[in-house]
């Protein structure tokens, strides 16, 4: 008996800790909703856009611009003034996924730098895609944001009807089995 309580044990034990490290190596990073409108569409999550048209980045996290000014990388909400008719829309950019990537600034400089041929890709805001309409500024997200309350609305009903079905089918089951027992009472009682 020890014996197969210390086995149980074990194998719990070994269950346990597979199942606490197939989960541990899940990962899933999405940030479409964070995205500004001008950024490439066809990404689930990025991290930095390089600009490298004006050499500058910009953090999607924080929602801010990196460039350099008086020889120092700065981190702006806006871009400086130099750069005012600079069309975010109609400009090249990079995705980067990597922590810091200005500290590798003329790694990506030469990189991207001979690559004037870049299909531009659509900007967000153009794209027909539906996962991005959950972000307020996309020209869509007030049609989505309705379906959105139509879809939730449905499904509500969808599961208040389910209920009522299986509470009806419930009730008309133990209607049944009371009818069925009450019949084998009374013929028993013949």
């Amino acid at each position: 008996m020890k014996k197969l309580f210390l086995f149980i044990v074990l194998v719990t034990i070994g269950l346990t800790s597979q199942i606490e490290s197939a989960s541990a190596q899940i990962s899933l990073r999405i940030n479409i909703g964070s995205q500004p409108l001008w950024g490439p569409a066809g990404h689930d999550y990025v991290e930095y856009y390089y600009l490298p048209e004006i050499e500058a980045y910009y953090y999607v996290p924080n929602r801010q611009y990196i460039f350099i000014e008086n020889g120092r990388w700065v981190t702006r909400r806006y871009l400086p003034m130099r750069y005012r008719g600079f069309d975010l829309y109609d400009a090249l950019k990079y995705v980067i996924n990597e922590s810091k990537p200005y500290y590798r600034h003329e790694y990506y400089k030469s990189k991207y730098s001979s690559n004037k041929n870049h299909k531009r890709e659509i900007a967000i805001r153009d794209s027909r895609d539906s996962r991005y309409y959950n972000n307020r500024n996309h020209p869509q997200h007030q049609n989505w944001k309705k379906e959105e309350q139509k879809r939730k609305e449905y499904e509500r009903n969808r599961y208040e009807r389910n209920r009522d079905e299986r509470s009806r089918d419930n009730r008309s089951k133990k209607e049944n089995e009371n009818n069925r027992s009450k019949k084998s009472r009374e013929s028993r009682t013949r």
